[in-house]
């Protein structure tokens, strides 16, 4: 009946590219490098429903060298692992994740990206809390030189 999910991903923060987090496009100096948009909250998100279902993991589903993925949104992604869920007779009970950011702030832009996720996933804005910290100056994430999110999936049947 219950199936749980974790997953973290970590991106690196560089010029001249857009920071987006939770499908929300969050106004700063740098964004995040990677394959597609790099928004290391819905990746997160996606591979924990994946890693709930037992599938592996979302360089499986989406390879970072597939050019059908390059730049693509990630809402797409986390749309299709949900789906894979769907199929299987799931549906989202309840997700809590982290945003670990030195800058900028996460709090003005979370209601958005809950609104957002709900969406994709089809569930009650309730279902879905997302909260953030700092590094307070330690490590990469202290440093503003890269974002690290995790997420926990818990999914029942529909």
């Amino acid at each position: 009946m219950f199936r749980i999910g974790h997953s973290t991903d970590i991106h690196q923060l560089v010029p001249n590219r857009k920071l987006i987090l939770g499908g929300v496009e969050i106004p700063y100096e740098k964004g995040l490098l990677g394959h597609s948009d790099a928004d290391a909250l819905l990746h997160a998100i996606t591979e924990a429903i994946i890693g709930a279902l037992g599938l592996g993991d979302i360089g499986k589903h989406f390879p970072d060298n597939d050019p059908a993925y390059k730049n693509i949104d990630s809402k797409l992604l986390l749309h299709k692992a949900y789906l894979l869920a769907k199929e299987r007779g799931y549906k989202i009970n309840n997700l809590d994740s982290t945003i670990f950011a030195e800058n900028p702030k996460m709090a003005p832009h979370i209601p958005e990206m809950r609104k957002v996720i709900a969406a994709i996933l089809e569930t009650d804005e309730a279902n879905v809390n997302i909260k953030a910290t700092r590094g307070e100056k330690l490590g990469f994430i202290g440093r503003g030189e890269g974002i690290m999110c995790e997420a926990v999936v818990l999914l029942i049947k529909a």
